[in-house]
């Protein structure tokens, strides 16, 4: 519901789609920049407290930019601010959610958990733009010039803010062990660094993560709709290819709640294999069905990626570390996906756009062999 909320929020005003793009900007940018103060202070202070304050300040700048938006303020400031503000909640959140489902679940369990919150993650993606669109029209998008629409949808993503914050205040959990804390926040900083580097099968597979959006997901996201709109029947093929890759993901985490495979480390690895299906059937110039059958392959592996070295990644580490150690990986997988999203126009403009998808395509299946052959994860633990 935010992206549309917020879209819509900062049109209403009369602004254009550069105001919009500085607004995105800044809900973006924190989840780089502060990403790995929240995993320390989720390891610090207790991945509990971290995601309830991630959400009451989500909530408060939700619901801020709401209220604005529906007394007709038009400043561009406090827009940014507040953005900034939403922004750096969900980069506390997520670490703190990494390091807090393994202290519910049982290890044997937590496979199948993280396959749930995949589905939930995957429903969520389908169903809130649909949901914002209804807050939309019964809000009366055309309202007080147009901001009653966007302003409840605002309001509505700050309520859900609010019960979560109100789902994570009955959790209880023992706090966190100071014996394990460094004297400083950025010691803690420092050790987790220490610790991530010294676990190969980590900083490998983030490594492979993070060139697989520099070289072949971000070019995919640039490039794939100017493909389906030139080649396919326009716009609507686009849409049509990421229902497929959202219906994958509902699959792929609906195997892993009733399959476990027996090592989840390289099987992972492997599935981000299945990532190249979509851009290698557009380089092909591949009619639209298989386009979109590739597609849903990309989508299982989404989920079966991101749940599986998720996983393993909760069993292995331990406890004190989680919380960087999620953080660390996070900002290392898309750190370098801004710099694919900009190049990709002018590579595709020198090279061509389906050579820009069959080099990524290619790339990724020899990455994707070369990190499987790693002793540290072709060896990787039963499950």
């Amino acid at each position: 519901m935010a992206s549309v909320g917020l879209a819509f929020a900062v049109l209403a005003t009369g602004r254009g789609a550069d105001a919009l793009g500085l607004v995105m900007t800044a809900r973006i940018l924190p989840l780089v920049l502060v990403l790995l103060a929240g995993g320390t202070a989720a390891d610090r202070f207790g991945s509990r407290r971290v995601m309830l304050a991630a959400d009451l300040l989500r909530c408060a700048a939700q619901g801020t930019f709401g209220l604005l938006v529906l007394g007709g303020v038009r400043a561009l400031a406090p827009m940014l601010v507040l953005a900034a503000l939403a922004g750096i909640g969900e980069a506390g959140f997520g670490p703190g959610q990494s390091a807090l489902v393994p202290a519910l679940v049982r290890p044997d369990a937590l496979v199948r958990a993280n396959a749930t919150l995949a589905l939930v993650r995957s429903g969520a993606t389908i169903l809130g733009p649909v949901l914002a669109g209804a807050v939309l029209a019964a809000a009366g998008h055309a309202g007080r010039g147009g901001r009653t629409g966007p302003a409840a949808v605002l309001l509505v993503d700050a309520a859900t803010f609010a019960v979560s914050a109100l789902a994570l205040r009955g959790l209880v959990l023992p706090a966190p062990s100071a014996a394990s804390r460094s004297s400083t926040f950025l010691a803690d900083l420092r050790a987790g660094w220490g610790e991530f580097r010294a676990r190969t099968w980590l900083w490998a597979t983030t490594v492979h993560l993070a060139l697989f959006n520099l070289l072949l997901w971000a070019p995919y996201l640039v490039l794939g709709p100017l493909l389906a709109a030139r080649d396919l029947g326009g716009p609507g093929a686009w849409g049509a290819v990421m229902a497929g890759y959202g219906a994958g993901a509902l699959l792929g985490a609906l195997l892993l709640r009733t399959w476990r495979p027996a090592r989840p480390l390289p099987t992972g690895v492997a599935a981000t294999a299945l990532f190249a299906a979509s851009p290698a059937a557009f380089s092909l110039a591949a009619p639209l069905a298989v386009v979109c059958g590739g597609a849903v392959l990309s989508g299982v592996a989404s989920s079966m990626c991101v749940t599986l070295l998720g996983s393993v990644s909760q069993q292995r580490v331990p406890p004190e570390l989680r919380g960087r150690m999620g953080a660390f990986g996070s900002v290392g997988s898309f750190v370098l996906g801004p710099v694919g999203l900009a190049a990709a126009g002018p590579v595709a403009a020198a090279v061509g756009a389906r050579t820009v998808l069959a080099a990524g395509a290619l790339w990724l299946l020899a990455a994707t062999a070369a990190v499987y052959a790693l002793p540290a994860v072709r060896r990787g633990p039963h499950a």
